[in-house]
């Protein structure tokens, strides 16, 4: 299970890595611009889905529902290499969670490995906080 201190989250003891707290609100805005987006621009749908997946791997449901849009893109594009990698994954997120080895801060894509812990992406950051609620005032 995920130890959290201050500002960084540890996938274990050893491996520390900045990730951001989830948020729904946050997790749904990310989904319903994706869902909206011309997949054409496939390097605006993958950013989408990367962020997606940062926020939401700490979660079951959302990090699996990041996987599946991967998966249906990959598909989508007949990328086979990312299709055979998202399958993988939505294997292995149960099992991720069950026992709480989660690599933080991946971006979840097939070319970078599924137990790879990273720092989040400055990009990356950026584009969740674009689609986070203003705080209530």
């Amino acid at each position: 299970m995920p130890v959290t201190t201050g500002t960084s989250t540890m996938a274990m003891p050893t491996e520390s890595v900045n990730t951001v707290a989830f948020d729904p609100h946050t997790f749904e805005r990310l989904s319903q611009a994706y869902q909206r987006l011309d997949h054409r621009d496939l390097g605006q749908a993958w950013h989408l889905l990367e962020a997606m997946h940062v926020l939401g791997q700490t979660r079951l449901v959302p990090h699996a529902r990041s996987h599946w849009y991967m998966l249906r893109l990959a598909w989508q594009t007949r990328n086979l290499s990312e299709l055979s990698g998202q399958l993988l994954r939505l294997l292995l997120v149960p099992f991720g969670h069950l026992f709480g080895r989660l690599p933080l801060g991946n971006t979840g894509r097939a070319y970078i490995s599924a137990f790879q812990p990273m720092a989040v992406a400055p990009e990356l950051w950026t584009t969740i906080r674009q689609f986070q609620s203003p705080p209530d005032r």
